[in-house]
């Protein structure tokens, strides 16, 4: 233990001393330096400056990879707005800047960027840095097309269609649709309108009075803000989204989701859709599947899962059941690649059981877009399936990164991910002084509290709760400040604030989460 702490001490100082992305580290030749975006491509007539331009570019992005993974290097360079707004140039002008100054301006927004993949930011669900997954991005970006039809992209159509077909096999379907959608607020938002379309065809076109009264969708009081935002936007109202009690550990309570059915039938209302969460956002926590859906099978209500968190243990033997155990029984799953398998910003896909639902409920048959008389099979045509029309081009990173990893690769990842959680909920439990364990994690979010030296010896009652929730706000600002460490915290409807680490970047080592304790112990020292 004294060579660890000896370890965590060293690379803690070499942290605080370094931040290598310099904007004056990357300079242009003088001639092309002075050039603006009008003397390159495409205005140029050779593409040297060009060349240069770009590879000075690349430059800047390479050394920033490498310093996402040093634990040498700071996670961030902290500064409040204010202070920010002086050591940024952000001042649109009136003539074009030269190209130098462009280069600066790139190294500069990356210096002050905070570096999500490093080993220490166990802050967010999506983290870490796939370089085959960004490598992905890159050329995504170079050939700048829409997703809407296949005339404009056919071999990014084709790949979307191989690998959402993969993905629904996986979760257990034969057949089906899928799309991917800017985030899985938006996937759950196709699902309940895919759900209301199927039971009430006619809403297209006529609006709710072609209800035959007033609908009422059901989740758990643990799901995503977006499931009720689903309420809000489609017009059906947030009161009418009923939020079902959870148990201790934030799974959805069966017999509950059962009593609150029936009691809005006796009231006349009519029950449609139950929103289930695989791996809820704070707690980490899988809503019991089988029996949600044996109630849904029994009142004929849609059963649709958020496992936008929570759907990458599908690649696990190990991990996947019994968290989603039925999961095929579903009419609808959002899954997130962006987060357990690491696929880079955004990747999100919405997939159904039924083909054709996406396609009957949102196709507008705009005639200057999707004419019926191509020279090609237009069931490739993706536009008409979505509300929104174009789309950024999500799955190159994800087809490549696949292809990069293969499944065996996304499933190795996910249950070293798992087991690093597993390793830091026995670290939290060696040391019962310093840290104090609140449930069991089902998922790689774990959560727990700090246990400053005046409070150690005292018994765990409310009270201490509530000192123990103050002190997260004070080391959360102590990390941000140092640079080292970036850990969540927050609170719930059961507790005050308290740690939520998320363990889901591939680069995460047992040494970077006894360096997380660790900090957290020094940081906290005072307290």
């Amino acid at each position: 233990m004294i060579i660890i702490r000896q370890y965590i001490e060293d690379l803690r100082r070499l942290i605080e001393q370094k931040m290598s992305i310099n904007p004056g580290n990357y300079k242009l030749s003088e001639k092309t330096g002075k050039l603006t975006s009008s003397d390159i491509i495409p205005a140029a007539t050779t593409d040297i400056e060009t060349r240069e331009f770009l590879s000075k570019v690349v430059d800047i992005l390479l050394d920033y990879v490498k310093t996402q993974n040093d634990r040498n290097e700071r996670i961030l360079e902290f500064h409040h707005p204010e202070e920010m707004k002086k050591l940024l140039d952000l001042d649109l002008p009136e003539t074009a800047l030269p190209l130098q100054q462009l280069i600066q301006d790139c190294a500069k927004t990356l210096k002050y960027q905070v570096r999500t993949g490093h080993p220490h930011f166990f802050n967010q669900l999506s983290c870490g840095l796939d370089v085959i997954s960004m490598a992905g991005e890159w050329l995504t970006a170079t050939a700048n097309t829409n997703m809407f039809t296949y005339e404009i992209a056919p071999v990014f159509i084709l790949m979307e269609n191989v690998v959402l077909t993969k993905m629904r096999e996986i979760i257990g379907w034969n057949g089906g649709d899928s799309i991917l959608a800017p985030g899985g607020s938006i996937s759950n938002l196709y699902a309940f309108l895919a759900a209301r379309h199927k039971m009430f065809p006619n809403y297209k076109e006529h609006g709710a009075k072609c209800l035959p009264g007033e609908l009422v969708m059901f989740t758990s009081d643990q799901s995503h803000y977006s499931v009720k935002s689903c309420a809000a936007v489609s017009g059906l109202g947030t009161d009418n989204c009923i939020m079902i009690p959870s148990d201790e550990s934030g799974r959805m309570i069966a017999s509950e989701l059962e009593r609150e059915i029936l009691k809005h039938k006796s009231l006349g209302h009519i029950p449609f859709y139950v929103s289930a969460t695989a791996g809820t956002t704070v707690l980490g926590a899988f809503d019991p599947i089988p029996e949600i859906a044996d109630i849904c099978d029994k009142y004929g209500l849609w059963l649709h899962i958020d496992a936008a968190w929570g759907g990458g243990l599908l690649f696990s033997q190990k991990f996947r059941h019994p968290r989603l155990s039925g999961i095929e029984r579903a009419q609808s799953v959002t899954w997130n690649p962006h987060k357990l398998m690491g696929t880079l910003l955004q990747n999100s896909t919405i997939h159904f059981k039924e083909d054709g639902l996406l396609i009957s409920c949102n196709q507008m048959s705009a005639e200057y877009l999707f004419m019926t008389d191509k020279l090609y099979d237009i069931s490739y045509d993706t536009g008409d399936k979505v509300i929104q029309c174009g789309r950024h081009n999500d799955i190159f990173k994800l087809w490549l990164q696949w292809r990069g990893k293969g499944t065996e690769g996304f499933e190795k990842t996910i249950d070293k991910l798992m087991e690093l959680a597993l390793y830091q909920v026995k670290l939290i439990k060696s040391q019962p002084d310093k840290f104090h364990l609140i449930m069991e994690p089902e998922l790689v979010n774990v959560s727990f509290w700090y246990i400053p030296k005046r409070l150690r010896g005292v018994p765990h009652t409310p009270e201490k709760e509530e000192e123990l929730g103050k002190i997260c706000p004070i080391i959360k600002a102590r990390m941000m400040e140092s640079g080292t460490l970036m850990v969540g915290y927050q609170p719930d409807d059961r507790r005050p604030n308290f740690f939520r680490s998320i363990i889901s970047s591939a680069a995460v080592t047992e040494k970077d989460v006894e360096f997380m304790l660790n900090e957290m112990d020094r940081l906290g020292q005072d307290l």
